[in-house]
């Protein structure tokens, strides 16, 4: 028996595969729970079209991250913070304000989920970091942190 996954099963396969099962186990576990649906001619017709359609996005989405790493790549983003004695900061920059200040400088929306940064920064000085721009898609740049 075909089904279609309506969710991702484990050990079976994720959401929107197409699998052949045991006629017992589609109809009496699968399909009963809500997990998959039966493969009829339409409902592949409509799981074919629908994965045309994402991939479409998904393409759309990779050459709109390519185009903003090559914006960001090796880009210099410099944050002013009042200090103390030695350059320490008060307090320490976020990713939140890393985002922010990305966004300002060079028009492009960044999550602050998406910010890779190895050390917490509590000190003026150069600090590498990667963003996240899409699956697969990275962009390495540099945070000049200054005092005010």
């Amino acid at each position: 028996m075909k089904v279609i996954l309506k969710q991702d099963v484990n050990k079976i396969g994720k959401k929107g595969d197409l699998i052949e099962v045991a006629a017992g186990y589609g109809r009496n576990f699968l399909i009963a729970r809500g997990l998959a649906e039966e493969a009829t001619d339409s409902r592949v017709k409509e799981l074919h079209q629908a994965q045309k359609t994402q991939k479409v996005k998904d393409d759309k989405k990779l050459k709109i991250a390519e185009e903003a790493r090559k914006k960001l790549g090796g880009k210099v983003i410099k944050i002013k913070v009042s200090t103390g004695e030695g350059g320490k900061l008060f307090g320490s920059v976020t990713t939140a304000q890393i985002a922010e200040t990305i966004g300002t400088q060079f028009l492009v929306p960044i999550d602050k989920k998406d910010l890779k940064i190895e050390e917490t920064v509590k000190q003026t000085g150069e600090y590498q970091f990667k963003v996240k721009l899409y699956t697969g898609v990275e962009a390495e740049m540099t945070l000049k942190v200054e005092s005010e």
